[in-house]
């Protein structure tokens, strides 16, 4: 059994507008980096609708710096989260600045801030919850590892960037994957 950890209650005003599915479906967690500068903002992006439905983009779950965690979407919702992979998946987002607010500039994709140890403590208890919880859960995976669509620079759109980079090159994998033993799952790069 996990330890017990405290997850803040916050659900997003159209969480139930979300999908539902049986939670035995959830076989996949995907890590995130907010690329954003602090929690309140990430909370107001993830409040944004950007859909017909009346929904926004938003992960499941966030863990800000301190290792505060909240969560914004119950698992047994389909967040939109990872293009392909919403509905078997649970989306965990870390607060980090990322690239922030340079997302398109070739001049600025490195990730310079790194995770804090209470940030990954935290993260590694939740997802022990979650394998507890969900134990058809199998996988693993960053952002990055599973949308490769690459979009043209800003400064100079003759260079091709990765959409998404998160939760990026500073990102403690090793350990991650050491503690929770899943599988860590990567698309398969399209012809």
């Amino acid at each position: 059994m996990p330890a017990i950890i405290t997850i803040h209650d916050q659900p997003l005003p159209y969480e139930s507008r979300l999908d539902e599915r049986a939670t035995a479906s959830i076989d996949l967690i995907v890590i995130h980096c907010t690329e954003l500068p602090d929690m309140a903002t990430a909370r107001e992006f993830g409040e944004r609708v950007r859909y017909t439905s009346g929904t926004g983009n938003s992960g499941h779950y966030y863990v800000d710096v301190d290792g505060s965690i909240y969560r914004y979407v119950a698992d047994r919702r389909i967040a939109n989260h990872t293009v392909g992979y919403n509905s078997r998946s649970i989306g965990i987002e870390l607060a980090n600045v990322g690239r922030y607010p340079y997302w398109g500039d070739s001049r600025h994709q490195a990730f310079t801030v790194p995770y804090t140890e209470p940030q990954i403590e935290s993260l590694l208890g939740l997802l022990r919850k979650l394998r507890n919880d969900h134990p058809g859960i199998r996988y693993i995976a960053g952002h990055e590892d599973l949308d490769l669509r690459l979009e043209p620079a800003v400064d100079d759109a003759t260079i091709m960037l990765p959409r998404r980079q998160d939760p990026g090159p500073l990102f403690p994998w090793p350990r991650v994957i050491a503690d929770i033993a899943l599988e860590r799952l990567h698309a398969t790069p399209a012809p």
